[in-house]
C-alpha cells in the first residue's frame, strides 16, 4: 500500500445482481482496505440484493428503474459521499479477484497527479474465447500512466477509462463537473477526457483486478455500439481533440483473428459477423438524429435513455 491513507467510498448501482450477488458481497468484506461507505445504488431489485447488502453493513439507496442513467445515478451517489477523498465504483457484476485490490487500485492516488485510475478485468473462468480476448486486448498484463502528452501516439486509446471498476479522485471529478447525467453510456471515457484536457492523468494498474466478461450475443453487440455511435454523435469533441476510434478499432481486429486463429478458429465466421454488426451499429448511432424516436430505441440496448429523451 502507498504512503498515504485514503478515505474511500465504494459505489455500486444493482439492478437484480441474482446468484452472483453474495460472491460480490464476500469480495468486498474481504478487502485488506475496508470503504467507508459501500454505498448500493438499487434500481428496484426484486430479488433480496437489498436485504443482504444491509445485512453486509452497507448502505442502500433505492431509486425507480426509469431513474437510473450511467452517468446521472454515479454522479448522484458521489454527491451523497462528502467525506471521502476517492471514490471507487465497482459493478455488480465484477468480481474482486484478490484481497489487496482496494489498496493497489487506491495507492495510485499517492501521485497527486492521478485524478482516476483504473484496474484490470480478467474474464470470468467461463468465459469464451471472444469474450477473453476482448479483456485481454483492453487489459494488459503491464500498468501504465496517461497524460496529455501521449495523445499524439495514442489518440482516443489516452482517455480509455471503465467504471465496472475504477476509481476517481472525488476533488477532481467534481472540479470538471463530475459525470455527465444526460450521456447515455461512457461517463466514465467522458470524465476521464475532461480531466486528460485538464492537465491531470490517468492510471491503468495492471495489479488491481476483478473477474468481468461478457459473452454478447449478435443483437446486444449491435446495439452497444449503435449506444456508442450515438455517444460520440452526442459528444464529437472527443474525436476532434482525441482523434477517431477506427485506427483502435483496426488494432483490434487484427489482434483478435490472430488469437482465435491460434485458439479457436472456428469462431472466426462469428467474429467476422459480429464485426460488421458494430460497424453497422456504430454508424447508425452515430447518426441517430436522423431516425425516429421508436426507432433508435429500438436498436439502443440503453432503453430508459431514449424515454426521456
Amino acid at each position: 500500500m502507498g504512503s498515504v491513507q485514503h478515505q474511500i467510498a465504494l459505489i455500486c448501482p444493482v439492478r437484480d445482481p441474482g446468484s452472483c450477488w453474495p460472491a460480490w458481497v464476500d469480495a468486498v468484506l474481504a478487502q485488506t482496505l475496508r470503504p467507508q461507505p459501500v454505498l448500493i445504488m438499487d434500481s428496484s431489485s426484486s430479488d433480496d440484493a437489498a436485504t443482504q447488502a444491509i445485512d453486509a453493513g452497507f448502505q442502500v439507496e433505492s431509486l425507480h428503474a426509469s431513474a437510473f442513467g450511467h452517468g446521472k445515478t454515479r454522479q448522484q451517489a458521489a454527491e451523497r459521499v462528502t467525506d471521502v477523498d476517492v471514490v471507487v465504483f465497482l459493478t455488480q457484476d465484477a468480481l474482486l479477484a484478490q484481497p489487496k485490490a482496494l489498496e493497489k487500485l487506491t495507492a495510485c492516488f499517492d501521485d497527486p497527479d492521478v485524478a482516476a485510475a483504473y484496474g484490470r478485468q480478467l474474464p470470468h473462468r467461463d468465459a469464451g474465447h471472444i469474450a477473453a480476448h476482448a479483456r485481454a486486448f483492453n487489459y494488459p498484463d503491464m500498468g501504465e500512466v496517461r497524460s496529455l502528452a501521449e495523445v499524439p501516439q495514442l489518440g482516443i486509446k489516452t482517455s480509455f477509462f471503465s467504471n465496472s471498476f475504477g476509481a476517481w479522485r472525488r476533488a477532481d471529478l467534481m472540479a470538471v463537473g463530475g459525470f455527465d447525467t444526460h450521456t447515455i453510456v461512457n461517463e466514465d471515457a467522458l470524465a476521464a477526457s475532461k480531466l486528460i484536457l485538464a492537465g491531470k492523468k490517468i492510471a491503468y494498474c495492471a495489479d488491481a483486478c476483478v473477474y468481468h466478461s461478457h459473452d454478447y450475443t449478435f443483437r446486444a453487440e449491435f446495439g452497444r455500439y449503435f449506444d456508442i455511435g450515438a455517444f460520440h454523435h452526442q459528444q464529437p469533441w472527443i474525436r476532434e481533440r482525441f482523434g477517431a476510434a477506427e485506427g483502435e478499432g483496426s488494432r483490434f481486429l487484427r489482434s483478435e483473428f490472430a488469437y482465435l486463429a491460434h485458439n479457436a478458429p472456428w469462431l472466426i465466421p462469428s467474429a467476422l459477423l459480429r464485426t460488421c454488426l458494430k460497424y453497422a451499429g456504430f454508424t447508425l448511432g452515430a447518426r441517430y438524429s436522423y431516425l425516429p424516436l421508436s426507432l433508435a430505441r429500438r436498436l439502443s440496448v440503453q432503453h430508459q435513455f431514449w424515454d426521456r429523451a
